[in-house]
């Protein structure tokens, strides 16, 4: 049986990077400084249930960035679970840390997205990103919004 090797604080994400940056850390940049996320949080928090009795809600402005990781990446529900665990670059993207948050369950990410369809604010989420690209001039491609 092979002995497996204790990773490096490098490997686990605490180390400079090195090397070229990927083309999904460079989209993820992007995305950062496009998309108006105050706005589409404003949106949303009328909606989005309060602290209470039971376990309390993730933030939605943690789930709003997993829904547009969703959409850039096409992952599903159970998918973007399993990425949300295994992959730094996401997590810190959808202000997560591994150390100190639970990570969203595909259910969660489910509940979300049922939030959005039952009030109509995928649509207006999509509109407000699409009117702001289009003011700069950018070009954008109608996405499925479900």
């Amino acid at each position: 049986m092979k002995q497996m090797k204790q990773l490096s604080l490098a490997e686990m994400g605490f180390g400079p990077k090195a090397g070229k940056q990927t083309r999904k850390a460079v989209f993820l940049s992007e995305m950062e400084v496009v998309v108006p996320w105050s706005r589409l949080e404003a949106l949303i928090e009328p909606h989005y249930p309060k602290k209470g009795n039971g376990r309390p809600p993730m933030s939605f402005s943690t789930m709003l960035r997993i829904h547009f990781l969703q959409h850039g990446f096409g992952y599903s529900d159970p998918a973007m679970e399993e990425a949300l665990h295994d992959i730094p670059l996401l997590r810190r993207f959808a202000g997560l840390d591994a150390f100190e948050n639970m990570m969203p369950d595909e259910s969660t990410i489910l509940r979300f997205r049922h939030l959005l369809e039952q009030h109509d604010l995928a649509g207006a989420i999509f509109a407000e990103v699409n009117g702001l690209l289009s003011e700069k001039g950018l070009f954008t491609r109608p996405l499925s919004i479900e």
